[in-house]
């Protein structure tokens, strides 16, 4: 782990032999009796996003309750934006950081049941990278479509381990899945994303390559190591304008999962460093929204889902040994939209988008800070509530004017003050409103995807699929959950496909069943194709999560799934219903279901 007293710098001897190195392809010719020039290798991308932690969440930003040596001292060797901007919820900026687009003009609209699909028209960035020789991975939680091609291995990511969902039910050995396929994870989530992180920095140390790690804490449920929370189960907190609100053990373990995040870094930064790539690299840290609580956040209004500061604000820093001077804080707007064009143009790539990117090439900022800059504006939507924000001020949802510049936490309206500002901003938030109603579907015509020939895994999740009759959701919130109460033939799960290609596959199903409630016959059908099959091994119906949990779940809890094979489907290309019923149930009841799989044969 890198601790304080780390420079992140590389030894007297490898530039000795780098140097010795450089003279000797200089000085090898060519078939024509030329020296061969010397290819620089493009820089390596790590881009580290957390889930829910808000720019308060460090010990850097102030935060005295919570120890972030590892991510503040990749603050104070970078570059920290003080005025970084992200969308209220997870599934948006993580379009808007892949795409270089606001959220709504890419499809996504919602955290769930296919809202969060990225188009496919669009292009993301580890498509660019990829095209261009990169090696391409991402780690952890995806959240921008689950079904190939809206799955990380469709959108320019050769590798991807974690899960699809916007949340996940259990984060010890969980249940996750490797391009495509299910497989059980290793220890604690975050641990476990850290270690093949760690081994693709490892086996791509020769090429470039572009290492996205969504981190999916401090995210609940909220369950971190006991060693951890051994640190924080007793902690003083700070007090803060929401204290009142504050439910103050949620708060501890959202701190513990920071402390282990930042433990995970210091690993992730030290294989770098140990590697001899630092100088090479380019390393990039920050969250996707606001705190997921009222906990101390600087005194800024609001938390996750909220269009204010705290919604919205996140930490930002990037650090490029000997190419960004270190140790600068950055007070220009910047968003997520700007990662994309900037760490293009950061690698030296000529790409045009055939769309407009809302999003600026921040790099100029990042080498001369005295660069003219203009004052631009960031705009923030989510759920029929929106802001805008320039340079100094910040037009809220209800049409306040703040003078950040004085005020940073919303205190005192001076719209009165600034009539002309007031009124400018007024007219461009507008305007912004304007574009996201153009944008938004009012329906989602969008199957969910199924079958494409590239690709061998289909998943089809409790998620994505459509109850009927007594069936139930086993929570409100629709990620990470499962179905249960399946008591009737009448009953039914559908899901609305479009299959890609004609194909035969192979049908699993994801189930929890006990011994007194064996015996039903499923049936699978779409159009005219249809297969069958019983219901024949028993797995207990215990629901697991609560004593890993250090503050009581809203979301669904998870159970110890079994796994049925029920049969050979196929299947041909076109849009329909994929339907699955129980035709036979002697004894009462069917199943509790989670996950239909389709592979194709």
């Amino acid at each position: 782990m890198m601790t304080a007293n780390s420079d992140l710098s590389f030894s007297r001897n490898f530039y000795l032999q780098l140097a010795m190195l450089f003279l000797f392809l200089v000085q090898v010719p060519a078939a024509n009796g030329q020296p061969i020039p010397v290819k620089e290798q493009k820089p390596n991308i790590i881009l580290i996003l957390t889930d829910d932690q808000g720019w308060g969440d460090l010990s850097i930003s102030g935060n005295s309750a919570v120890a972030t040596p590892n991510l503040d001292l990749l603050a104070r060797n970078g570059v920290s934006f003080q005025r970084f901007y992200v969308s209220p919820v997870c599934s948006p900026t993580r379009a808007e950081i892949l795409t270089g687009r606001y959220h709504f003009r890419s499809g996504v609209y919602s955290t769930s049941e296919g809202g969060e699909r990225i188009d496919l028209d669009e292009v993301l960035l580890a498509e660019v990278l990829r095209k261009e020789g990169y090696r391409t991975a991402g780690y952890g939680k995806w959240h921008s479509g689950a079904q190939y091609p809206y799955h990380p291995n469709g959108r320019g990511f050769e590798d991807f381990y974690g899960f699809c969902s916007g949340h996940w039910g259990n984060y010890f050995d969980p249940m996750l899945e490797h391009n495509g396929e299910v497989v059980k994870g290793n220890g604690f989530i975050i641990d476990d994303l850290t270690d093949k992180a760690i081994e693709f920095v490892t086996a791509n140390r020769e090429e470039p390559f572009f290492l996205y790690v969504p981190y999916n804490t401090p995210h609940s449920p909220m369950q971190v190591p006991a060693s951890y929370w051994e640190r924080f189960k007793e902690k003083e907190l700070l007090p803060h304008r929401y204290s009142g609100q504050e439910d103050v053990v949620h708060s501890r373990a959202a701190l513990a999962m920071v402390e282990n995040v930042d433990w995970n870094v210091g690993r992730l930064l030290e294989r770098v460093e140990n590697l001899d790539l630092l100088d090479n690299t380019i390393v990039i840290f920050l969250s996707d929204n606001g705190p997921n609580g009222f906990r101390w956040n600087g005194d800024l209004k609001g938390r996750k889902g909220s269009v204010d500061e705290g919604g919205v604000r996140s930490p930002f820093f990037i650090y490029w040994k000997g190419k960004i001077e270190g140790g600068k804080t950055m007070h220009k707007v910047a968003s997520a939209i700007d990662l994309f064009p900037t760490l293009l143009s950061l690698t030296g790539i000529d790409y045009v988008s055939e769309k407009p990117l809302d999003g600026k090439d921040l790099s100029s900022l990042l080498v001369n800070e005295e660069v003219e800059w203009p004052n631009r504006f960031v705009f923030s939507y989510w759920e029929k509530k929106a802001s805008i924000r320039n340079e100094s001020f910040l037009l809220d949802e209800k049409d306040q004017l703040f003078d950040l510049r004085s005020d940073p936490g919303q205190y005192h309206v001076v719209s009165d003050q600034f009539p002309e500002i007031y009124n400018q901003m007024i007219k461009e938030k507008q305007a912004r409103l304007a574009e996201v109603l153009a944008e938004l579907p009012e329906k989602d015509t969008r199957s969910f995807a199924l079958g494409h020939p590239d690709f061998k895994f289909n998943q089809l999740p409790a998620r994505d699929a459509v109850a009927h009759g007594n069936i139930k959701r086993s929570n409100r919130f629709p990620n990470s959950s499962f179905f249960t109460n399946w008591t009737s033939t009448t009953d039914s799960l559908t899901w609305e496909v479009d299959v890609l290609a004609d194909g035969e596959f192979e049908v699993e199903v994801y189930y929890t069943c006990e011994a007194d409630f064996l015996g039903s016959t499923l049936h699978l059908q779409m159009g005219d194709a249809s297969l069958q099959g019983k219901v024949m091994d028993s797995y207990g119906q215990q629901l697991i999560g609560a004593d890993e949990d250090r503050v009581l779940r809203q979301e669904s809890y998870e159970q110890n799934w079994g796994k049925m094979k029920l049969g050979k489907i196929k299947l041909v290309k076109g849009i329909g219903q994929l339907t699955l019923k129980a035709i036979d149930i002697p004894k009462g009841k069917v199943m509790d279901f989670r996950l239909m799989t389709l592979t194709r044969i």
